[in-house]
């Protein structure tokens, strides 16, 4: 054998072989930067800029894949104008982990759905709509639709 046949090849793999957990509080968060990017208009891009990143370090904040620090998360607050305990709203049940508090369960279902263009769009046009009667008569519509 040679001597680089005897460095360990596998060694040079293991890094793309090993697959990243991404931590759910970790994609909560960054689902919630993503949402409240969007409901605000404002594009990957323009947000990285605000920055001094790039649009594809803010896409990997809003996949989770890249963890957010404090004082970045407290400048996104800034931008994107709200406090940083909305980035955290409704987030992962962390009651299953030893030693913690538990609490309620969150509704992740409404992150999810408003994390999505049709999420936004739809509760966008349903909150510019002033008659209350007619929000209520859509509501019964939606959910006269819905297979229970």
């Amino acid at each position: 054998m040679t001597r680089a046949q005897l460095k360990t090849p596998d060694r040079a793999k293991a890094p793309s072989m090993v697959k990243k957990v991404i931590n759910p509080t970790d994609k909560h968060v960054g689902a919630r930067v993503r949402m409240r990017r969007i409901m605000v208009g404002m594009s990957q891009e323009k947000l990285g800029h605000s920055l001094g990143l790039t649009f594809q370090q803010v896409q990997k904040y809003e996949k989770g894949t890249n963890r957010i620090g404090a004082s970045r998360l407290q400048q996104i607050s800034n931008i994107l104008q709200v406090p940083v305990s909305f980035f955290f709203e409704g987030g992962p049940n962390i009651s299953e982990q030893p030693g913690l508090v538990p609490s309620l369960p969150s509704p992740g279902y409404v992150s999810d759905f408003l994390s999505t263009s049709d999420g936004l769009a739809l509760t966008a046009a349903f909150m510019h709509i002033k008659n209350g009667k007619i929000r209520r008569h859509i509501v019964d519509l939606v959910e006269l639709l819905v297979d229970k």
